[in-house]
């Protein structure tokens, strides 16, 4: 597979290249090629792809850690006051067998 080179990226661009790639879980590299996939596959001139667009580019079945809070926030408008601990719970699903 070919290789690219960007020389003289100013450091502002590259410290938000690594913010932008730290919020997505990716190295540089891999930012890099979903900044360049995006921009090439969308209709717009924009870095980002249109939202009805994103899907398209996700694997099947995943989703973002944002997504999922505030499709939780959503379910659960107040925090439970008195929940089990997990530790609870889990042995007694194991005493339970």
């Amino acid at each position: 597979m070919p290789n690219l080179s960007i020389k003289n990226v100013p450091h502002e661009v590259l410290d938000k290249l690594r913010e932008r790639a730290s919020r997505h879980h990716r190295s540089i590299q891999g930012e890099l090629m979903a900044l360049l996939s995006a921009a090439l596959e969308s209709r717009t001139s924009g870095g980002e792809p249109p939202a009805d667009e994103a899907p398209k580019q996700r694997r099947s079945g995943t989703r973002r850690i944002e997504e999922i809070a505030a499709e939780h926030r959503e379910r659960v408008k107040k925090p439970l006051k008195r929940a089990p601990l997990a530790v609870d719970l889990i042995r007694s699903e194991r005493d339970a067998r």
